[in-house]
């Protein structure tokens, strides 16, 4: 179990860095807008190849894993648009980022946690993958929630308090889950992937042609990303 919970509390770090840049630099907005681009594209591929490929794979029940990917996007559709009525301007897109690392990190280390059941060793490329995809995230989202009045402080500790949730959620999945079906694993790899594919639509990538004041190139960063993190997952 300390191993599952040491690999995610790794993998989640780089929220804590992604932040860290955030405070370190002035990120001029097109710049962030290419940013959030490659992280995009980044997510599309852990998305496809890390999330629902490996749902289906393990699963016996297709329909458990089409129930988790909808129960993941109406999770963060409900969370987003309760975040819109409780807060505005920018940082209300931050907020909206932060949810969408939430159910991406928590179900993702659940996952890692369950992997060492079955005697599996951590895998460096995926491992590698999650750390990459949420650096863009958390730069996005620490910046917009800077311009939205927050404290560096308080982000700090929100994020703080989503990696130590990550390790904690490899923890519960190498306890809990012992024995648990595929389906089961299926439906929560899923769930995760509904929640950053609608989190992707609905918040980054329109922020990152906003911010680039619609320039194509984040399209090509898209394309980066995704091809980058598709041959990390290949190599696993």
């Amino acid at each position: 179990m300390g191993e599952a919970m040491l690999w995610a509390l790794v993998a989640a770090s780089s929220l804590l860095v992604g932040a860290l840049v955030a405070f370190a630099f002035q990120i001029p907005r097109r710049v962030l807008g290419l940013i959030m681009g490659f992280g995009a594209g980044v997510l599309i591929s852990a998305v496809a190849y890390e999330l629902v490929e490996e749902a289906v794979a393990v699963s016996a029940d297709r329909f458990a894993v089409a129930a988790g990917f909808a129960a993941g996007a109406l999770v963060f559709y409900g969370g987003d648009v309760a975040i819109d009525r409780r807060a505005s301007g920018r940082g209300s897109r931050g907020l909206a980022l932060a949810l969408g690392a939430v159910l991406d990190g928590i179900p993702e280390s659940v996952v890692i946690g369950v992997s060492f059941l079955a005697g599996e060793e951590a895998s460096a490329a995926v491992i590698v993958a999650v750390f990459l995809s949420n650096v863009p995230e958390a730069i996005s989202a620490s910046s917009d929630l800077l311009a939205g009045g927050w404290t560096r402080g308080k982000v700090l500790a929100m994020w703080g308090m989503v990696v130590l949730a990550s390790a904690l959620a490899a923890g519960l999945g190498y306890v809990a889950l012992e024995g648990a079906s595929g389906s089961w694993i299926g439906a929560i790899q899923a769930f995760a992937a509904g929640g950053i594919l609608t989190m992707l639509a609905d918040e980054m990538i329109p922020e990152a042609f906003e911010n680039t004041e619609h320039n194509k190139t984040v399209g090509l960063m898209l394309a980066l990303g995704f091809a980058v993190s598709a041959v990390l997952s290949f190599t696993t």
